[in-house]
């Protein structure tokens, strides 16, 4: 059965838009998802569905949130495959000291990505920024809080996107390819 990463896009930051772990995945089961798991307290779960897109899957996840847990969330699903891919493709990754400042930017449909080719324009260097087929990369190498294109990304100019850690998007992935098996 195939696996899948949900990835809610600014839950648990603040007081605002609060998604307790345990109830996503109380959520997700209740869906008819299997192999249900979460991985830190910031919306990212993996599991296997029989059947279904990521972007129905997507749908379904964020409807639900707003239906059980009355908070309006956009949801980003991504295939075990697909975040393969998106691991594979990051032309940053080896560049990266420290994989807690290097961002991927996920969006649901690949079309989303020109948008965020205007956080270009406010990389400095030594950052490094590219947007692949599937994702955007982000490389903050003073640090996101110290960036004015990570601060873009995370704002108004990502907002189509969800962002993940490069040391979020590796475990996420051992955890897809896991329930994958």
């Amino acid at each position: 059965m195939p696996a899948f990463v949900a990835l809610l896009r600014g839950v648990n930051v603040g007081k605002a838009k609060r998604v307790p772990m345990a109830n996503l995945r109380m959520l997700l089961s209740g869906l008819g998802y299997t192999g249900v798991a979460t991985l830190l307290n910031s919306g990212n779960a993996v599991f296997r569905a029989a059947r279904g897109s990521p972007a129905k899957h997507a749908a379904d996840i964020a409807a639900a949130i707003t239906k059980k847990l009355r908070v309006e969330v956009p949801v980003v699903v991504k295939s075990a495959s697909e975040l393969a891919t998106i691991v594979s493709e990051n032309p940053l990754a080896r560049t990266a000291p420290d994989p807690s400042r290097l961002l991927v930017a996920f969006v649901q449909d690949a079309k989303a990505l020109s948008g965020l080719s205007v956080i270009e324009a406010l990389v400095k260097p030594p950052e490094k920024f590219t947007v692949g087929k599937n994702a955007a990369y982000l490389l903050c190498a003073s640090g996101i809080l110290e960036s004015k294109a990570g601060e873009a990304l995370l704002g108004k100019a990502g907002k189509a996107a969800t962002t993940r850690n490069w040391r979020t998007v590796l475990k996420l992935h051992a955890l897809a390819s896991e329930l994958e098996g």
